[in-house]
C-alpha cells in the first residue's frame, strides 16, 4: 500500500522561482511543509494513475465476466435486489 506518512524527513536542494519564494516568506508561508504536501499529493496522483494503467486488463476482463456471468452472491445480497445481477440483457 502507499503510505507516505511517518516517513524521516531529507534535506535536499529547491530551484525555485524567486518572485515566488520571496513572496512566500512574506506571507510567512512553511516552505517545507508546503512542498511536501503538494509533492505527496502529486506523488499519490501518479501512482494510482500507473496502477490503473497497469491494471486496465485486468479490471477490463473482471468487468467483461461480470457483464456476462453477474455478481457473485448477488442472489444472496439483501440490498438493492431491484438493480439486478449485474448481467447485461
Amino acid at each position: 500500500m502507499l503510505d507516505l506518512k511517518n516517513a524521516p524527513k531529507k534535506a535536499t536542494n529547491l530551484s525555485l522561482n524567486s518572485k515566488v519564494l520571496e513572496m512566500a516568506r512574506e506571507l510567512d508561508i512553511n516552505l517545507s511543509q508546503t512542498v511536501d504536501a503538494l509533492l505527496a499529493e502529486e506523488v499519490k496522483r501518479l501512482y494510482w494513475e500507473k496502477w490503473r494503467h497497469d491494471n486496465r486488463d485486468a479490471m477490463a476482463a473482471y468487468d467483461e465476466r461480470i457483464a456476462e456471468d453477474g455478481l457473485p452472491l448477488a442472489k444472496y445480497r439483501s440490498f438493492a435486489r431491484g438493480l439486478g445481477d449485474g448481467k447485461q440483457g
